[in-house]
């Protein structure tokens, strides 16, 4: 918002029943002029209209991936250039979406901003989905195909490859998300990954620096990690693994010190808070203003590692709007990541408050 914009939304906030020519008196503005900045205002979706009622910050906005997950798990060691025994199961998922349904378990208010395809997996995908999540935000495109991510997991359910088909996702421009900023712009908090374009993550970064939204990016893997811009002033988090921090960063992560310092180069680029996930060896966060500190998961039969990183996600944004301290969400993230790593599904279909807080409690 330019400072004309800031003044008129702080006599509106006072008085919601002011009139233009009140706004154009106190302002100095003419009543025309006035009336193109409420206007501007209302598609920005900072005031809701006449009597300019100001929407009240509400709930976490997912921006990003919205696809089919199909995992095939081989019995025993993969044999390449044959054929190899499997299970295959298939699931809802994309980052942005598995992040919110976690969210919208644990009881948070929860929006998401996707697209899908005309077909039979779009319509299931979002009627799986709209239990727990505000799925109005998202589009279904006609002619389309749903976008897919198929894994191959070893017996231990670690992942040895995975495939993305996830053409439908530059079909998102900028338009698409000034559409739907005034959902945004309500929100307490607006997650982005990085499935789609590098324009439309750079703008959704600069607008929610611009407007003061908290802000959380998650980089989904290491190719997408450099859509990315090079500054990265107004995100709020930036969680990650290893390999997503050494291709940002373009450095290679050998020990604890690496990964601290890999930290503090991310905080450089203007990040306030950042986590980097280090598989079974748990995580660690670095802070702009000094914090830091490793959190170390408690041992568990892992039954699969799809899905874990979206819920330690979850659980650090649930400890943010939950007011915990960096520590505090992080431990939460752990303890939501190691729910989903005893879990054969990506999310958990028992996810609750209640498990978590047993969980979170049996770990800390």
């Amino acid at each position: 918002m330019n400072e004309k914009e800031k003044q008129l939304l702080n006599f509106i906030d006072e008085n919601p029943y002011i009139s233009q020519n009140e706004l154009a008196e106190k302002t100095g503005l003419s009543r025309s002029a006035v009336a193109g900045y409420i206007s501007n205002l209302i598609k920005k979706g900072k005031i809701l209209g006449r009597a300019y009622v100001i929407p009240e910050k509400k709930g976490i906005t997912c921006i990003g991936g919205a696809n089919v997950d199909r995992k095939l798990q081989v019995k025993d060691e993969i044999i390449l250039k044959t054929s190899n025994p499997a299970e295959t199961s298939h699931s809802p998922g994309g980052v942005a979406r598995n992040i919110a349904e976690n969210l919208g378990r644990l009881g948070t208010e929860v929006h998401l901003i996707s697209i899908v395809g005309d077909d039979h997996e779009g319509s299931w995908l979002l009627e799986q989905t709209h239990s727990y999540v505000d799925v109005s935000g998202c589009q279904v495109f006609p002619k389309e195909t749903t976008g897919t991510y198929s894994a191959i997991l070893n017996p231990c359910g670690e992942m040895v490859v995975a495939l993305a088909d996830m053409n439908l996702y530059n079909r998102v421009d900028i338009g698409f998300i000034e559409k739907r900023w005034g959902l945004i712009s309500s929100s307490d908090l607006v997650l982005v990954d990085t499935n789609f374009s590098e324009d439309v993550i750079g703008y959704i970064i600069r607008r929610c620096r611009e407007e003061q939204i908290p802000l959380c990016v998650v980089p989904v893997s290491a190719p997408k990690v450099k859509k990315l811009p090079t500054k990265l002033e107004g995100v709020t988090w930036f969680i990650g693994n290893k390999e997503e921090a050494e291709a940002l960063l373009n450095c290679s992560i050998q020990n604890e010190g690496d990964f601290f310092k890999a930290a503090e180069q991310i905080v450089k680029k203007g990040v306030e808070k950042v986590v980097i996930s280090r598989g079974d060896k748990g995580l660690l966060y670095y802070t702009s203003i000094g914090e830091a500190g490793v959190i170390l998961p408690s041992e568990v039969e892992v039954k699969d590692v799809t899905g874990a990183g979206d819920a330690l996600v979850s659980g650090v944004l649930y400890g943010h709007v939950n007011k915990l301290s960096v520590e505090g969400a992080c431990k939460v993230g752990v303890a939501c990541a190691t729910i989903a790593l005893q879990s054969k599904d990506t999310v958990a279909k028992h996810l609750n408050k209640q498990i978590l807080q047993e969980k979170y409690n049996a770990s800390f």
